[in-house]
């Protein structure tokens, strides 16, 4: 087998499915995507509701721990990531959000021209076949099956959230990927025929069989190799076993927010003295590699519930799970085609923000240790979070074993602005939840508490906030001294190495980031081939 390639693209996530789809087209270059999961044809993933498998499988789960945090009363945080062909989008929440049109005029102000809005609504509109029909600012002909949520009369509970959001003054959104984010309503899910709709199934399912592709699952990256400053090729590993594959032309690193840095700094690029401190040659001092980490970080809104309409019978009752799931093998029909993450909306808790700051999900259950502890009783929550939250942390490696994990600090609520937005979420979630509409399910409050003092809240938060899975922005895309790639992804200082994926954002987006991630591959993606970009003038609400 050759070890010789064009591009070498290391990770087979969100990311790097679409760059090596779009890669390949040309059959006269060839293409390695290399990933160190295992593949991901199976129920655990195609099944909407069973994403919880996954998530706590150290097979397909790299299951990563932050140190001790300093503002969350030092607790440590769950970090899980995606460790198989498909990455995050084979086990996320399917939640299909773009962001605010604004947070990319924010990231054209950068220095970053080509990412402002209308550059980027093309590859957004060109990564989706969306339920809703083509226009200005959906995509019809696209990899990836965008559907708007099926809130069906099977879903009494969040018909009567969204009538409550309106009863408390929140408009109802019909599109908030479109003109205007801003509202409750149904978010839009990959989710389509009852099955997930990741990057492995839109992406690789077409080019699984090219001639000019090699996929390599279950294969560790231990660094990328150079000669001067010129990125020429990655080491692999298995077992005791090391190979090296060469690129022609680029190797391209979609490794995601906490393994690219990881990668980056195994491989002597990062900040001096961390490398050093770590015995690793290096290859060019980027100061700003592993920086920048941000994160949502979420506060759930729980309560017990007067009716039988949540999820408590599907997840402790085994005869309903079994006749469930029949349903799903055989038809792909009932309760497991859904994510259940499909309702929720985007709010200003002040007029001081230009554009929505808190996100909002609802669950039609009780969230208990990342779902490993199933609930007593009926309930449901909102999840809160800030959408752009001023805290930031970082990723930096522990030793020159790439088997180590990384050390990881969010540094959450370090910022006294980010509490704040999140006392102020809980203020409008209480205020969703006690209007009319919803007055036959409230029952008693469990968490954080109806009307409790201010340092008591702020505690709770401390106590029990979490992430929303979402870190970003580690290798971030700038012209200033802690920027790591320019705006087309290329590293500093460095030749023929490109970063392509969540951690190439300058700042987090406004809302679940899988989208996002794969309209940031399909651009550079044109960028890599030459194509002419376009440009889509279209107005947004602000």
């Amino acid at each position: 087998m050759s070890k010789n390639f064009d591009y070498i693209i290391i990770g087979a996530g969100s990311a790097g499915c679409v760059i090596a789809n779009r890669l390949s087209k040309d059959k006269k270059t060839s293409v390695c995507l290399l990933e160190s999961g295992p593949k991901s044809n199976t129920w655990k993933v195609d099944m909407p509701s069973a994403l919880l498998y996954t998530m706590h499988d150290s097979k397909y789960n790299w299951k990563y721990y932050s140190e001790p945090e300093p503002y969350l009363n030092n607790r440590k945080i769950f970090c899980p990531r995606g460790k198989m062909i498909g990455g995050c989008s084979s086990h996320n929440g399917m939640v299909f959000v773009r962001g605010n049109p604004m947070d990319f005029e924010r990231w054209a102000s950068y220095g970053l021209p080509k990412w402002s809005y209308k550059n980027v609504l093309p590859y957004f509109k060109k990564l989706e076949t969306w339920s809703g029909g083509e226009n200005l600012y959906r995509g019809g002909k696209g990899p990836l099956k965008v559907n708007r949520s099926r809130i069906d009369d099977n879903f009494p509970l969040f018909k009567s959230l969204i009538k409550a959001a309106a009863e408390a003054g929140i408009e109802t959104f019909e599109d908030s990927n479109g003109y205007k984010q801003d509202g409750f309503g149904t978010f839009d899910v990959t989710i389509d025929g009852g099955i997930r709709q990741g990057v492995a199934r839109a992406y690789l399912e077409e080019i699984k069989n090219y001639q000019n592709v090699l996929i390599k699952h279950n294969t560790d990256v231990s660094k990328i190799i150079f000669e001067g400053k010129i990125a020429k090729g990655v080491e692999i590993t298995k077992g005791e076993k090391k190979e090296i594959y060469y690129a022609n032309k680029e190797v391209i690193l979609s490794a995601g927010s906490i393994n690219s840095p990881k990668i980056l700094q195994l491989s002597g690029i990062g900040d001096s003295a961390i490398l050093k401190e770590n015995g690793i040659d290096v290859v060019k001092d980027l100061p700003g590699v592993g920086k920048n980490l941000q994160d949502h970080l979420e506060i759930y809104i729980q309560h017990k519930s007067k009716r039988k309409e949540t999820l408590f019978n599907l997840s402790t009752n085994y005869i309903t799970q079994a006749i469930e799931g029949i349903k799903w093998f055989v038809l792909k029909k009932g309760m497991l085609t859904y994510s259940h993450l499909e309702v929720g909306g985007f709010v200003k808790t002040s007029n001081k923000y230009l554009h929505p700051n808190i996100q909002f999900h609802f669950f039609p259950s009780l969230v208990i240790n990342h779902g490993l502890t199933s609930p007593s009783f009926d309930g449901f929550q909102f999840h809160a979070s800030p959408n752009r939250p001023k805290s930031k942390g970082f990723v930096n490696i522990k030793s020159n074993d790439f088997r180590e994990s990384p050390k990881i600090q969010f540094n959450y609520l370090e910022d006294e602005e980010d509490l704040q937005q999140m006392r102020d979420s809980v203020k409008i979630a209480n205020n969703i939840l006690t209007q009319p509409s919803m007055e036959k399910y409230l029952g008693d409050q469990i968490r954080p508490g109806k009307d409790c003092p201010q340092d008591e809240l702020d505690n709770i938060i401390r106590d029990t906030a979490d992430t929303a899975y979402h870190p970003s922005c580690t290798n971030k895309m700038g012209t200033d001294h802690m920027s790591v790639v320019d705006e087309a992804g290329k590293v500093y200082g460095i030749g023929n190495l490109r970063i392509i994926d969540s951690s190439i954002m300058p700042d987090i987006l406004s809302g679940n980031l899988n989208a996002g991630t794969i309209m940031i591959a399909e651009k550079i993606s044109d960028v890599i081939l030459g194509n002419e970009e376009e440009v889509i003038d279209a107005e947004y609400y602000s």
